[in-house]
């Protein structure tokens, strides 16, 4: 019999194996200053292209003003108690039914967190005898999600209508022998590659096959559609998507999710999600911040007018100098280079240390093996002279991985340790 711990001795993980190298400078770093498109790292001031805060809410005069009246009102601890028991009021209720407005459903139901609210989510959806199609670049919390499920799961290849099509019709001869039903799971926004889900194509499926369809929509929420309502807007089809997710972590720059659809279904939702059930209710100073927010995106445009003007500057910037940022149809911008994990550490030392640009640095196994992912979230808080800095700084970082630059740094780092 081995001792359960054996595992963790002997087998760090993918990513931890690198912990002795990376932990405090690749992972886990500490940016520190007000959020903001400057921030300190290391004591030095950076152009921070890895923070999530794409209308720049976080550091609002208006949205820091309501969250600390909120907190003197409240305190950080009220309501206590799950919503069930003791920990539900009127603002939550007017929380849950502006959002529903906002994103063009019957109802709403809020959630404590992103992540442990799309995994609760899939696991009240659906029983032993339904069958779930997914993305195979699915985020973690879906693909957690889906492994709590006891019935048969598969995955479609990336946003690939022939094989959503192929899988469904898997799913079909299984639920005619089992009576359930088909969950098909998209994202409104893939956040790492930039692209929007297939909703357009995915939707008009349904008039062959009887599934209903789930969208996490985190980076779409806020970003894309007319009104900002997300991917489902952007694409005509937010009727369509049943149960609409959608995290307060990105737009909204705080703590909080919902789902949306039929009022039936959120009323399902609410006697069923476990996570929901035996868990503390959302505290009224993020309810009170939430209702804050809303109201900003709703009523001030100009805010998605200028994050995309960012946007647009930053990723026509990149593929005008002849960089590789995919097929991106959305704010994440992705940046494509070619090298090893070694020469990508040098490179992101290079250029948080002599360029001041902090961005995340993606790469195997969340990538294949020889790519480089340079992650960019712009904001609204950019500005013309940060992207200007960056795009001469990514063009020079480039010239020196061609030129083996980091290759040469990376070697004399290892021999270094040895």
């Amino acid at each position: 019999m081995n001792d359960i711990f054996d595992k963790i001795y002997k087998d760090k993980g993918p990513l931890g194996k690198w912990a002795d190298q990376a932990e405090g400078y690749f992972v886990f770093p500490k940016l520190e200053g007000n959020i903001s498109n400057r921030m300190k790292f290391n004591g030095k001031e950076v152009i921070t292209w890895s923070v999530n805060d794409y209308l720049g809410l976080a550091n609002h005069p208006e949205v820091r003003k309501v969250d600390a009246e909120a907190a003197k009102k409240w305190g950080s601890a009220y309501p206590m108690g799950a919503r069930m028991m003791s920990g539900h009021t009127e603002l939550h209720e007017k929380l849950q039914n502006e959002l529903a407005s906002f994103v063009n459903k019957e109802a709403a139901y809020l959630l404590n967190f992103g992540y442990q609210g799309i995994l609760s989510t899939i696991d009240a959806l659906v029983g032993k005898n339904d069958v779930i199609v997914y993305d195979v670049d699915a985020h973690a919390c879906i693909i957690d999600g889906v492994r709590l499920h006891l019935g048969k799961r598969f995955t479609y290849k990336h946003n690939d209508v022939k094989s959503i099509e192929l899988n469904l019709e898997r799913a079909t001869k299984i639920t005619e022998q089992t009576g359930g039903g088909i969950l098909l799971i998209s994202e409104g926004v893939f956040g790492m590659r930039g692209e929007q889900g297939k909703l357009k194509e995915i939707v008009a499926l349904k008039e062959k096959y009887n599934f209903r369809l789930l969208v996490d929509d985190a980076h779409g929420f806020g970003t894309l559609g007319e009104t900002g309502a997300g991917a489902g807007e952007e694409q005509g089809v937010q009727d369509q998507i049943d149960v609409y997710f959608a995290t307060f972590a990105k737009s909204m720059a705080s703590t909080g999710a919902f789902i949306a659809g039929d009022k039936e279904i959120m009323d399902y939702m609410k006697y069923n999600m476990r996570s929901q059930m035996f868990a503390k209710s959302l505290q009224m100073t993020l309810v009170e911040g939430a209702l804050k927010r809303l109201e900003m995106i709703r009523t001030m445009p100009e805010l998605k007018a200028k994050l995309w003007e960012n946007v647009n500057a930053l990723q026509n910037g990149l593929r005008e100098n002849g960089f590789d940022i995919g097929t991106t149809s959305s704010c994440v911008t992705p940046v494509y280079l070619h090298g090893s994990i070694p020469e990508a550490m040098a490179l992101v030392k290079d250029l948080r240390e002599n360029f001041g640009i902090f961005c995340s640095i993606v790469v195997y196994p969340v990538i294949p093996k020889g790519l480089i992912l340079l992650r960019l979230i712009p904001t609204a808080s950019h500005t013309l002279e940060d992207i200007n800095e960056t795009l001469n700084a990514f063009s020079a970082i480039r010239e020196k991985l061609e030129n083996g630059t980091y290759k040469k740094l990376a070697k004399m780092a290892m021999e270094a340790a040895e």
